[in-house]
């Protein structure tokens, strides 16, 4: 962390006995411990709420290597692949926003364990799953613990910590969101040949059940009102997750289906017509889901679109590199996962050094830097073809990637919630996260528009130039907008 020194909690009082009025938002603080125990519990707390959201992430990715062996044992359709990475990537994403305005509402350990437990309920019930319908509404399931407990472990990271020790804590969230869509697949291939598909499920039971465990220790509980619940936003809430889920489902069947189906157009008119309504709605409600302010913050609304972007390059490119390495180079799930090994590796040690250098470099600089690093690794990945190796070929990409995307996502999350208050944590972090799963599925579909079919190696050999020529031009128009919208200080509105 920064330069040896012990990481601490922030110093933050009390809720005082007195009164508190209606619309004073509802705000879990961590209490200090005392002595001896301070740093210990400090990293304690930091290290649960990474592994929690390092699961979340996963399980974004981990699925798509054992996508071919979970068909075969449930005798899957065609569309059954689809769902079942659509109903995670549906609810999470349409879920994130309320998920994070419920956060700083209410107790934050109470919204994290509840959405644990949930998540890591799913989990067990997708492992065991006995047809595909069973499967599909599990990972649903998932998806919506998912989007009730990332906006609150965020939040008590920012309540834990205050100044160069927020800055910190937030670099090394953003490490464990770049590392964990890359980990995926590797996970993936590994759990599937060695346990079966059902492994990658079981994987979230213990993690989770330690994690529920250990939080309930040592992450102190808040204090939830009768007041506090009344303030939410009903009428704006329900309009922002169906418009939200509208959106996500129309991008999903775009991917599948193309962006003329008939069923993609109802889709996304759908949401626009929602989210249309959710902001009429906002500017009339006394106490809006979103604050009008939280619009302001010019920092995390720049960042929010940068993430999207760059989540759905990302998730993109390993998509396409997890298809290509087994239908054209014909790798294992094993072997596929183990290839995906150096890029893990790289965005690792690369995220870890950009979170020392962010005292010295903004974060906007490190962002548009980064994205034009991942633009050169998208660009050394055009020509991979038929006769390409992986050790020639695609590995120079793959590291090239990892030095770019590892400070891109530590700087996005510095540059969101950096200058984010404790009491709207929450809420900030269900904006920034769901621009990141709003990202992820637009990526994929994109991509698919873009290369074709992406299932024969014909098709893959064709799709592959095309698909990497695309990426880096995205990545390219995302580092310029960077240097533009991006503030060079956090929870700047200029």
């Amino acid at each position: 962390m920064s330069h040896g020194s012990s990481v601490e909690p922030a110093n933050v009082a009390p809720p005082s006995s007195g009164h508190r009025t209606p619309e004073s938002p509802q705000v879990t603080h961590l209490a200090r411990p005392s002595g001896d125990d301070a740093p210990r519990r400090s990293w304690l707390v930091l290290g649960l709420m990474l592994l929690a959201q390092f699961m979340v992430i996963l399980d974004v990715s981990v699925v798509n290597v054992a996508l071919p062996s979970i068909g075969a044992a449930l005798g899957f359709s065609s569309g059954d692949y689809q769902w079942t990475v659509s109903a995670y990537v549906l609810l999470s994403g349409g879920l994130l926003l309320l998920g994070g305005r419920l956060s700083d509402l209410i107790d934050r350990r109470r919204m994290f364990v509840i959405g644990l437990s949930v998540f890591t309920t799913a989990s067990l019930l997708s492992g065991l799953a006995g047809s595909p319908l069973m499967l599909i509404l599990s990972r649903a399931a998932q998806g919506m613990g998912a989007a009730m407990l990332t906006p609150a472990a965020m939040a008590i990271v920012m309540t834990a910590y205050a100044g160069r020790q927020r800055t910190t804590a937030l670099a090394v969230w953003g490490t464990i969101g770049s590392m964990g869509i890359a980990a995926g697949v590797l996970f993936g291939g590994a759990l599937t040949t060695l346990l079966g598909w059902q492994g990658v499920f079981f994987i979230n039971i213990p993690i989770g059940v330690v994690v529920l465990a250990l939080t309930l220790r040592a992450v102190p509980a808040g204090v939830t009102t009768l007041t506090s619940i009344r303030r939410l936003d009903l009428p704006g809430a329900i309009t922002a997750v169906l418009g939200l889920v509208a959106l996500v489902l129309g991008i999903e069947h775009a991917g599948a289906e193309g962006w003329t189906s008939p069923m993609t157009l109802l889709a996304l008119a759908a949401g626009a017509a929602l989210l249309t309504a959710f902001a009429w709605i906002e500017k009339r409600a006394t106490t809006p889901l979103v604050p009008p302010h939280i619009w302001r913050v010019r920092s995390l609304v720049s960042a929010t679109a940068v993430m999207a972007g760059v989540t759905g390059a990302v998730v993109g490119a390993i998509f396409l590199n997890s298809l290509f390495l087994q239908g054209v180079l014909g790798g294992s799930p094993l072997v596929t996962g183990l290839q995906f090994l150096p890029l893990a590796l790289v965005i690792t040690v690369s995220a870890a050094t950009a979170g020392k250098l962010l005292g010295r470099v903004s974060p906007r600089s490190m962002m548009a830097a980064g994205l034009a690093v991942t633009a050169l690794g998208a660009a050394l990945l055009i020509h991979v073809g038929e006769h390409s190796g992986y050790l020639t070929d695609v590995l120079p990409g793959f590291v090239v990637l990892g030095l770019g995307v590892g400070p891109m996502f530590v700087a996005i999350s510095v540059a969101a919630m950096g200058g984010i208050k404790g009491e709207e944590a929450g809420l900030a972090s269900g904006l920034m996260m769901t621009g990141h799963e709003v990202g992820a599925a637009l990526g994929v579909a994109l991509l698919t528009t873009v290369g074709g079919n992406l299932t024969t190696a014909a098709g893959l050999l064709t799709a592959y130039p095309k698909a990497f020529t695309a990426l880096t031009g995205v990545l390219l128009v995302l580092a310029v907008f960077t240097l533009i919208a991006v503030p060079r200080r956090a929870g700047s509105a200029r």
